[in-house]
């Protein structure tokens, strides 16, 4: 059933990647990075529309299990006490997609899937990346603690993400999770409770274009 599923969906989704498609020199972006070979290719491409981390140190790590989630990024420990730019990250990946009946290698996810699963992880990275160390550790307190908090940097996150051209992929990642039956009730009621549903994003793009279209007016008339 998951296999027939995703088949179906690699055939209809729109954004599933293409070798032809790949942005040149890709592997650039595989700077101060240690990925996983067998899911380089989402990754590299999630992190081409962020280009900013291209020196960042980043760690993909797969872990048997991440309390609840299928990706967490986080700074270092020993980072949170360096310069900003001397941080480094790591983002835990589950290395087996958990169903209701059986579970599936989170690799073998399409590539749309794993984009916008990882950029969103991404955003949360770019997020870090402007506070302050007193700043990420009130930040990491109150996402322990308060649920406000949670659904903020999960916002956070997605806004960035958003903000960097990867809307589409964000999108299909929701979907899929909220609409797969085979996920837990449980994990989909709280995304649906955290984090910014694909409407949002919608509208989060809306507001994007309608804000480059003002700016692009008044350049034109000064």
């Amino acid at each position: 059933m998951l296999i027939k599923y995703l088949f179906v969906l690699m055939a209809t989704a729109n954004l599933t990647v293409r070798a032809s498609e790949l942005p040149p020199n890709l592997t650039k972006f595989g700077k101060n990075k240690c990925i996983p070979k067998v899911i380089e290719r989402p990754v590299l491409i999630a992190l081409s529309y962020y280009p900013e981390l291209e020196d960042t140190h980043i760690k993909f790590v797969f872990k048997k299990r991440i309390n609840g989630s299928v990706m967490q990024a986080q700074p270092l420990p020993i980072s949170i006490i360096k310069r900003r730019e001397n941080r480094e990250y790591q983002i835990n990946i589950s290395s087996m997609l958990k169903l209701v009946s059986s579970a599936t290698p989170i690799h073998q996810l399409p590539d749309n899937i794993m984009i916008g699963w990882i950029g969103h992880e991404l955003g949360h990275i770019m997020d870090y990346e402007q506070r302050s160390k007193f700043g990420l550790i009130k930040f990491g307190i109150g996402y322990l603690l308060s649920s406000g908090y949670r659904r903020q940097g999960e916002t956070n996150a997605d806004t960035y993400a958003v903000n960097h051209g990867l809307a589409d992929y964000i999108i299909a990642t929701k979907r899929f999770i909220l609409e797969h039956a085979e996920l837990p009730k449980e994990y989909k009621e709280k995304i649906a409770r955290l984090y910014l549903s694909p409407d949002d994003i919608v509208e989060q793009v809306r507001k994007l274009e309608e804000k480059k279209v003002t700016e692009q007016k008044k350049a034109l008339h000064q």
